[in-house]
């Protein structure tokens, strides 16, 4: 299916789940949930999206009267988790809290069975993990532009690490590399841990990552932090420019984690997990967790949240087009 098609398809089908969510309905629905709500994670157990689901099932289950179980399923870099709710009955008892990659990048890096855009109904955006670009102090470059500029000197002598091929952080910095017309090698790690590791003893000259992984780092002067993917300053770290200071404005792009359910949900179902998690993200207890996780409160509406997977699936589709970029 070519990107306008997929476009067309999901556009499509927002549209009616809007409309339907504003709709009267002559049916009635059996009171919601009945039992248990099984939350599926795509991914390991102990990762970012999990505390933030653990943090956020609480207050949620308040508002629904009922235990959310959160399921790790991880495997295939997050595409099992997400087709198994993609597969489950469309009731609301099985939902999936996933990352960017598994709504808007995963479908143009590899084969996949499905297309999540029109697998499945979104439900709300539960957490931004604004990313923050690194580099080691050996460096001496104070920002982005500094950077920049550094690395178009030195063309292919420079390294860039990554948590991993396709994520969200590799391809920032991929599309990075178009607009600012610099040549620098990409390498995958094995998750954050270690790229952290190699940022630290210099292996690579720029690491893209989310604000805990490196919160020690930074403190101690083992990093230095010269850009945040964010049109504004972050409270955490209010001496490092946002990617807009520094003339990228297209680069504000934050990671993300969203709930979504099977695509045939009753809309009825959809608007009780909506506003249960837009109850527990306006909790002051979940707004210090998170500040605390690195991670922010989302600010979009679900209208908003739904548009913006048309724009991102349109840009990380172009920019792994063009970078070749491709995950066996």
């Amino acid at each position: 299916m070519t990107t306008c098609n997929r476009r067309q398809l999901l556009c499509a089908g927002m549209a009616a789940s809007l409309a339907a969510l504003g709709a009267n309905t002559a049916l009635s629905q059996p009171h919601y949930p009945q039992r248990s709500i099984r939350v599926i994670m795509p991914f390991a157990a102990g990762g970012v999206g999990d505390a933030a689901m653990r943090v956020l099932a609480p207050r949620m289950e308040q508002r629904l009267g009922q235990k959310l179980v959160i399921e790790a399923k991880p495997g295939a870099a997050g595409n099992i988790g997400t087709l198994e709710v993609a597969r489950a009955e469309p009731d609301g008892h099985t939902i999936l809290v996933g990352a960017a990659g598994n709504f808007v990048i995963n479908q143009f890096l590899m084969k996949m069975s499905f297309d999540p855009l029109t697998a499945l109904t979104p439900v709300a955006k539960v957490a931004e993990i604004p990313i923050v670009f690194c580099v080691n102090p050996a460096l001496s470059v104070r920002d982005l532009p500094e950077f920049v500029a550094y690395a178009r000197a030195r063309p292919g002598k420079l390294n860039y690490g990554s948590p991993g091929n396709g994520s969200i952080n590799h391809l920032l910095v991929e599309n990075l590399k178009r607009l600012a017309g610099i040549d620098i090698a990409h390498i995958p790690y094995r998750g954050s841990p270690p790229a952290t590791l190699a940022a630290i003893a210099n292996e690579i000259q720029l690491y893209p990552i989310g604000l805990a992984a490196v919160a020690g780092p930074l403190k101690d002067g083992k990093l230095n932090a010269i850009a945040v993917t964010t049109d504004k300053r972050l409270p955490m770290l209010p001496e490092v420019p946002t990617v807009v200071e520094a003339g990228f404005p297209s680069l504000a792009i934050s990671n993300w984690w969203a709930m979504a359910a099977p695509k045939q949900t009753p809309q009825s179902t959809v608007r009780a997990l909506h506003q249960a998690v837009i109850d527990a993200l306006g909790d002051s207890t979940v707004i210090e967790h998170f500040a605390a996780l690195g991670m922010r409160v989302p600010t979009q509406t679900r209208e908003q949240f739904i548009t913006s997977l048309t724009s991102e699936s349109d840009l990380w589709s172009e920019v792994i087009r063009r970078g070749k970029i491709a995950i066996e």
